[in-house]
């Protein structure tokens, strides 16, 4: 249970204290409340999908993080035509990608998922962006090279961040094509809707904020996915529903308008977790890394 403070009555009387622990609080996963109540028995059905998945846990700077490694079904033509590398969104784990993660397997992938830190199966407790970032990196150096990555939510931030490979991250990691699912553009616009929630004031907020600027030595506006793209340079198909509440969907029009080779499927209905299981999410997908064809409906920012 997450610890109850008065963080509107603690940023009146010690904003700096009331912002360490908004910090604090935000870094843990399992406080998240997006986390529903029956996320126990949500996660042992899908850690059922990954039964035949082989599982490493791997050293890395940012702690031990649980991998699961599924071989492409050797019934499909044509050998081996990539290695994709799935990653989960916040106070989620590798197993509820598996809807995608399965489909791209059987059209002849190899596919790796991650927990990252502190998700899952992976070890600790608390974690930040820029270690779910560094995760990526690691993750790739051991199983890569990665023909594409996609990404779901703060997962997609976190690897664009990866690709970029800015101080304090070791080195840029090349993934041919980004897939990014319901993802942020602005880092900043998910701390203040959460600041918000807590009631957390200006001043504490900005406390708040150089906790996350010291660990990452990076002012808060360079957390942005579109300075992200324009580093990595890479196509990407953004993937987003009109619906989605927690990353409103004007994220995926900023994404889309920032750079060359960026795809937008925009879909209606499915929020932030449903799009991750609709029939057409998949089909998307698939194509984007099989073929590289943009799927039905989408709109181009042509190279």
């Amino acid at each position: 249970m997450a610890p109850r403070h008065d963080y509107g009555l603690l940023s009146r009387k010690a904003p700096a204290l009331a912002g360490d622990l908004a910090f604090r609080r935000f870094c843990v996963p399992r406080f998240s409340e997006y986390r529903t109540r029956d996320h126990p028995l949500l996660v042992a059905r899908a850690r059922h999908h990954l039964r035949d998945a082989k599982v490493t846990r791997l050293m890395t700077r940012v702690g031990e993080v649980a991998t699961y490694e599924l071989l492409p079904d050797p019934r499909t033509d044509g050998g081996l035509p990539g290695s994709i590398l799935v990653v989960h969104g916040w106070t989620s784990e590798a197993s509820f990608m598996s809807a995608l993660a399965e489909p791209l397997r059987r059209s002849g992938f190899r596919v790796v998922l991650a927990d990252c830190p502190a998700h899952g199966r992976s070890r600790g407790e608390r974690t930040n962006l820029v270690a779910c970032a560094q995760a990526m990196v690691q993750v790739t150096d051991e199983f890569g090279p990665f023909n594409g990555i996609v990404a779901h939510s703060m997962g997609a931030l976190a690897a664009l961040m990866a690709g970029a490979g800015e101080r304090p991250l070791t080195h840029p990691v090349v993934f041919d094509k980004y897939c990014l699912i319901a993802a942020p553009n602005k880092f900043s616009e998910v701390t203040n809707r959460f600041a918000d929630r807590l009631g957390v004031s200006v001043r504490a907020r900005r406390q708040f904020e150089r906790q996350l600027e010291r660990i990452s030595h990076m002012p808060m506006q360079a957390f942005c996915g579109e300075r992200f793209l324009a580093i990595v340079r890479r196509p990407a198909l953004v993937i987003h529903s009109k619906d989605d509440h927690e990353v409103p969907f004007h994220n995926a029009i900023e994404l889309t308008e920032s750079s060359n080779g960026v795809t937008l499927l925009a879909l209606e209905g499915l929020g932030h977790r449903r799009v991750l299981y609709a029939p057409p999410v998949v089909r998307a997908v698939v194509g984007f890394f099989r073929d590289g064809a943009a799927p039905p409906g989408s709109t181009n920012h042509a190279v």
